[in-house]
């Protein structure tokens, strides 16, 4: 039993390791990827901030829902920002700033890592205010990223 357990540890370790790049057949699998965890994360973000700028009616529930779905999401993405996918020929809105600069790139995804997850619990709570101010902490942090490594569509 010990060996099996050694050895389902030790794959496991392998497969941990593996490079991010190996997990995508080609590169543009990855921007794909990437594109649709950011656009699953955005729009139900935006189904809380309707809530919570009184677009829409608050729901507690949808409100924990979504940002469960966010908080899951946002920790989605970033692996699938490889050295490979920055010259895809796809449409991307990712600027080059996310390789040359890709320790304040990796900063701000943890640092919405980090607010995601004061988003859901502050959801949980069920209190709209506390769900605006950890929406506006969360928008803060979507921003700060975007500002820096997201080209604007044209």
């Amino acid at each position: 039993m010990k060996i099996a357990a050694s050895l389902v540890f030790a794959a496991t370790a392998i497969v941990m390791a593996t490079p991010a790049s190996a997990q995508f057949a080609k590169p543009e699998d990855a921007v794909k990827y990437r594109q649709s965890a950011l656009s699953i994360m955005g729009t139900h973000f935006g189904r809380i901030g309707a809530m919570t700028s009184g677009k829409a009616p608050y729901d507690a529930k949808a409100a924990v829902d979504s940002a469960q779905i966010v908080a899951t999401m946002s920790r989605l993405p970033w692996p699938a920002f490889t050295a490979d996918t920055e010259k895809v020929t796809v449409q991307t809105r990712a600027k080059p700033e996310i390789w040359t600069n890709n320790a304040k790139f990796k900063d701000d995804s943890e640092q919405l890592q980090n607010e995601t997850g004061k988003l859901l619990a502050a959801a949980q709570t069920n209190n709209l205010d506390n769900l605006k101010a950890a929406f506006a902490s969360t928008g803060k942090a979507c921003k700060s990223c975007h500002d820096d490594f997201r080209k604007d569509v044209k």
